[in-house]
């Protein structure tokens, strides 16, 4: 007695399954697109000055050594949440002014600690990046990172 397929009804449940899997990707597919381009991103926060941060960001190779929400390398402190870090939620033009003097004090000269080399960004780049920088703070990423020093 035979209880295994049929070859029909083998291949018919190939094409079917095939079928049903690829619709299922497809709808997926559709479903990230729809909700990444309509929640994802703050389109009213993301100014002109943001944009050209992130171009000062990656015209000087900053994911090189840091992170950015998790992204990039591990040698250099995380800045997704550097705004926060440097008080800009209770005091922006504070914290916008230790930012930029921060990164033109470097590099420092300690020895023994890893050194952030100089970049002789303008103001207007330096302000832009800070821009940028909190922009990213604002990202909600479900306590990302896990500590605030990063």
């Amino acid at each position: 007695m035979n209880e295994g397929l049929s070859k029909a009804a083998a291949r018919n449940i190939f094409y079917g399954g095939s079928l049903f899997f690829f619709l299922l990707f497809v709808g997926l597919t559709a479903h990230s697109h729809l909700y990444i381009v309509n929640t994802s991103t703050d389109r009213e926060g993301l100014t002109d000055s943001v944009r050209h941060g992130k171009e000062v960001w990656e015209k000087n190779n900053c994911i090189n050594c840091h992170t950015i929400l998790g992204e990039g390398a591990y040698f250099a402190p995380e800045l997704g949440n550097v705004w926060t870090r440097f008080g800009g939620r209770e005091n922006p033009e504070a914290a916008r002014a230790a930012i930029a003097g921060w990164m033109r004090a470097m590099p420092t000269g300690a020895p023994g600690r890893r050194q952030m080399p100089y970049f002789d960004l303008s103001d207007a780049e330096m302000n832009a990046l800070i821009d940028f920088l909190r922009w990213t703070d604002a990202i909600d990423t479900q306590n990302w990172p896990p500590h605030r020093s990063g």
